[in-house]
């Protein structure tokens, strides 16, 4: 890497906000000789573009020795975060290549296939005539010899060890504050019947009947692994598969690797990994196997994979903690912030707590979070809105609610099959509805009339009822608890106001907010603590139904809803945020933490994210 390369290798023809001075910081981080540095930019600093400045200072061919590493990577957790790359001209160097799965076969009689079921992937020995022209293959080639290569972190993970992408002088992780969790939800194991193709074929242990539940999982996994093998190999042998048998073949496949490396890490003595099992439900029943801090398991699928590394976000509040939950030497990381250029009058805090709305405490404090929303709905007439409501417990019963005030027809939500439908569709209107979200506070994009308030209805903190959880607090881990809570809460805060001249308001709508922002007061940017500190609580009209539709056409369509009325703005822009391989259940209070109950299955804090 030549740092001195890296403030001429900004793509756009002018400088805006601090871009100028982070380039300057970034180059000196690098110059200093630092392998990794983070770069904490706040919404709307342009990171892809400080990103694509990084990645353009790698080692060139022409540069290099043959044996040296020459190119960059591009990798972010965020499909939608890809998507936007992919699309936006001042970063059109960067090649963007995803999983086959994305790709369509364009063989005759196979124009519906995706990839990774094409007869390529079904008959063993097939010599496809027109690889060349396959979108999976023509991309993977151009992805692989351009100088950068764009890719989710996902299918970065997954490509470590292959011949095809490997080791590059740059790496640039964009929103990297959940690096630890993603690679813990990666490197999870989870065997149910819906993941385990040869369940009925094997014994499932009672772990809680066992003296040590985890050496016992691991002879369980030696044996699954084994039943895996040799069911994968039966199938490998036929000439041709149907679809449905390439999937099954390639499931069993993956889930022996998966098995392998909890067995073999666990059994390595030197692996520093902690490993956690789960099986609440007792003998027979489904089977989670979770590592904690796998900084390990990070060597082996990124840090290995570059010689220099930048690595940035919004919301890493603390620069010790997160080397420390990555397996980074905090010394020998460099630290570049990105100061705010927003107006703190365009992004309030509004302080309008109706109580707790913990899992014990709810059904007190909910139906006032409805009425709240009703308010305001009147306080926003010609405005769209957007509700975190946390989990889709809350979100039915938000919405059962306002149903029986008479102002659903102001409201839209989605499920977990048309999440992405439903939130284009809303971002693609121009009517002044308030829409009910789980899981959005991360890339995503509202900028403008999109929407102009949100409201945070539940405290984000993690179950403690997940056996990752419940290990670091009985380590004392306190302080990481709240500060996950707050990186999510930062995150969302940002959804409505994303440029300096954008405005949008924030409502906090559950008290363990405000006890959250003192608890983690040390943690939190100082752009973020002052808007903490100017927070007050509003005049809000009152309680009128008729008055929250008084912009709504309540004649009922053919579905039986009303019309909401145009609203002033436009709909331009936005982000597209994909579905993931897990939830997050509910938290608790700060002071009383409890294991959720009503989203069992919604578990993981990086739900609904996660994806290739």
């Amino acid at each position: 890497m030549d740092p001195e390369r890296i403030p001429s290798s900004f793509p756009a023809p002018s400088f805006r906000g601090n871009q100028r001075e982070a380039l300057e910081d970034l180059r000196e981080a690098f110059a200093a000789g630092n392998d990794v540095v983070l770069v904490r930019a706040p919404t709307g600093s342009g990171k892809s573009l400080l990103a694509r400045a990084v990645a353009g200072a790698a080692r060139t061919p022409a540069a290099a020795d043959p044996a040296q590493a020459t190119g960059a990577y591009y990798t972010t957790p965020q499909v939608s975060q890809l998507d936007d790359v992919a699309e936006d001209d001042l970063l059109d160097d960067l090649n963007v290549i995803r999983g086959k799965s994305n790709y369509t076969c364009i063989l005759p009689d196979e124009t519906t296939t995706p990839v990774d079921r094409a007869p390529c992937a079904r008959e063993s020995g097939y010599d496809c005539s027109i690889q060349h022209r396959c979108p999976y293959y023509a991309d993977r080639a151009i992805a692989s010899n351009r100088s950068i290569a764009a890719m989710t972190l996902a299918y970065f993970m997954q490509t470590a060890g292959s011949e095809v992408f490997g080791k590059r002088d740059v790496v640039v992780i964009d929103e990297a504050h959940g690096l630890a969790e993603w690679a813990e939800m990666y490197a999870t194991v989870d065997l149910r019947p819906a993941s385990v193709p040869v369940w009925d074929d094997v014994g499932i242990p009672d772990l809680e009947a066992a003296d040590d539940p985890l050496d016992r999982t691991a002879r369980f996994a030696e044996t699954l692994a084994g039943v895996c093998e040799r069911a994968a190999s039966e199938l490998t042998a036929n000439a041709e598969l149907t679809p449905g048998e390439a999937a099954r073949r390639d499931r069993l496949q993956d889930l022996r690797s998966e098995l392998e490396w909890f067995r073999s890490d666990y059994r390595d003595p030197t692996s520093t990994t902690t490993w956690v099992v789960d099986q609440p439900d007792g003998a027979g029943t489904a089977i989670t196997i979770k590592p904690l801090d796998p900084g390990r398991y990070l060597h082996h699928t990124v840090w290995d994979r570059g010689n220099r590394f930048a690595l940035l976000s919004a919301t890493i509040l603390d620069k010790e903690a997160f080397c420390r939950g990555v397996g980074l030497d905090p010394s020998t990381v460099a630290l570049v912030d990105v100061p705010h250029t927003f107006p703190l009058e365009n992004r309030p805090l509004y302080d309008v707590t109706q109580g707790k709305m913990t899992y014990e405490h709810r059904d007190e404090t909910l139906p006032d979070v409805a009425r709240l929303l009703v308010r305001l709905m009147v306080r926003h007439p010609d405005e769209k809105g957007l509700v975190h409501c946390h989990s889709y417990a809350i979100q039915e019963r938000l919405a059962d609610r306002l149903a029986d005030f008479g102002v659903d027809a102001r409201v839209r939500r989605h499920d977990r099959e048309n999440r992405d439908r439903a939130l284009e569709e809303w971002k693609e209107s121009d009517e002044s509805t308030l829409f009910l979200s789980v899981k959005m506070e991360e890339a995503l994009d509202l900028r403008g009339d999109l929407a102009r308030w949100q409201v945070c209805c539940k405290a984000p903190f993690l179950n403690t009822g997940d056996s990752r959880v419940a290990r670091r607090l009985e380590e004392g881990q306190w302080a990481w608890y709240y500060r996950t809570a707050l990186q999510t809460v930062i995150q969302a805060a940002g959804r409505v106001v994303r440029a300096p001249d954008d405005h949008g308001v924030t409502y906090l709508a559950d008290s363990s907010l405000l006890d959250l922002f003192d608890r983690a007061r040390t943690d939190m940017p100082e752009w973020f603590a002052d808007a903490v500190d100017r927070c007050t609580r509003p005049d809000l009209p009152e309680f009128d139904p008729a008055a929250a539709l008084a912009g709504v056409d309540a004649t009922p369509d053919a579905s039986g809803r009303g019309s909401p009325r145009r609203s002033r703005g436009s709909t331009t822009g936005g982000r597209r945020v994909d579905t993931g391989r897990a939830g997050r259940s509910d938290g608790t209070d700060s002071g009383s933490p409890d294991a959720g109950g009503d989203d069992a299955a919604d578990d993981h804090p990086l739900s609904d994210v996660w994806g290739e």
